[in-house]
């Protein structure tokens, strides 16, 4: 991941996606980023999505490229990820490392997800499990939990960090 709060060249927010619960999310220019998640967005299965360790769902524009030229219709939101980032080395970014989005926006990735049958779909032959991290490493979604508050907007700068730095809220 390079040295400490090194940017990755050009690594920037794709898209912000919310909505009302369910799959596909919709586009926002900008949004608040809270401990409870995306202001505006809702899931319908709070047990299962959200929750302080579960509030922001992240994907990589580049996977979502790649699973299109397979053929799947998944597009930017369509799985349910608040964050579609772009510019990342997706595959190496892994639980416990810090994201930095924007000026405020600090960010602990706590996990994948498990893919959702909601999302069958966007996927040659219903497949959503093309996106599982246990049948194709590097391909899932990630969960993070919110280290810092802030407003995000779409073209933000991302910066990945180590998962050693302090925060301050």
């Amino acid at each position: 991941m390079g040295r400490r709060g090194a940017p990755k060249p050009g690594a920037y927010v794709h898209q912000i996606n919310v909505s009302n619960g369910g799959v596909p999310k919709r586009p926002v220019s900008e949004a608040r980023i809270t401990v409870n998640g995306v202001n505006g967005d809702r899931q319908r299965r709070r047990s299962i999505h959200g929750g302080p360790n579960r509030a922001v769902c992240l994907f990589a524009l580049e996977v979502i490229e790649a699973l299109r030229a397979e053929g799947h219709s998944v597009a930017p939101g369509s799985t349910g990820e608040n964050l579609t980032l772009a510019g990342l080395d997706w595959a190496t970014l892994k639980p416990g490392a810090v994201v930095r989005v924007g000026d405020t926006v600090v960010l602990e990735v706590t996990g994948y997800t498990a893919p959702c049958e909601q999302n069958a779909a966007w996927f040659l032959n219903g497949d959503y499990t093309r996106i599982s991290q246990k049948r194709h490493p590097g391909c899932s979604r990630l969960y993070a939990r919110v280290l810092r508050e802030g407003v995000t907007r779409t073209g933000d700068p991302v910066r990945i960090y180590s998962p050693a730095i302090s925060h301050s809220r």
